[in-house]
């Protein structure tokens, strides 16, 4: 056998594992605790930008974000306004499951986003229905939200399409008093 023969099977251990991501049971005892009932209670204000898989910013929004709740169903009503002038409106119907599970839908989601909460922290899956040009590209987002305090939460997500990393979004949530 060549070096390289004996090589290639820790390679691919090695790119496997990169493809695992963290465990949101890892946050279990980081306080406040994420309620997103509570949390996601009334106007929540949100500042973001997308980067490309350079790090160049391409992309900079406001977001007014107004939540409600009926039982265990939430609406978040979402406004954006790009930099350049553009908006863009989002409505999220979020239900909420046991053992801190959440189950959301949009217009342009596709099929279901899932999420769950540990602690602090909120690990949400959805596949996304992105306008781009003239043409819809169905991009995969894994978004990680960590409760800072009572009002102030951060959220990175990263996009992709099979596999490959196209860019990351990062968020400034701050809840109204």
């Amino acid at each position: 056998m060549t070096w390289y023969t004996q090589l290639l099977p820790v390679v691919g251990i090695c790119m496997l594992s990169a493809c695992s991501t963290t465990d949101v049971s890892m946050y279990a005892k980081e306080k406040p605790a994420l309620d997103l009932k509570q949390y996601f209670n009334g106007t929540v204000d949100a500042w973001g930008m997308f980067q490309d898989r350079k790090g160049n910013v391409v992309k900079r929004f406001k977001v007014v974000i107004q939540c409600s709740w009926q039982g265990d169903t939430g609406t978040l009503d979402e406004d954006f306004t790009y930099s350049d002038g553009s908006t863009q409106k989002r409505v999220w119907t979020i239900r909420k499951k046991p053992n801190g599970q959440y189950i959301g839908t949009a217009a342009d989601v596709v099929g279901e986003a899932v999420g769950i909460t540990s602690g602090n922290a909120l690990r949400w899956k959805y596949v996304l229905a992105l306008p781009v040009d003239g043409t819809v590209y169905h991009v995969n987002f894994e978004d990680w939200m960590i409760l800072m305090d009572d009002h102030v939460m951060l959220n990175r997500a990263e996009m992709s399409k099979f596999g490959f990393k196209l860019g990351e979004v990062t968020l400034s949530f701050s809840k109204r008093p």
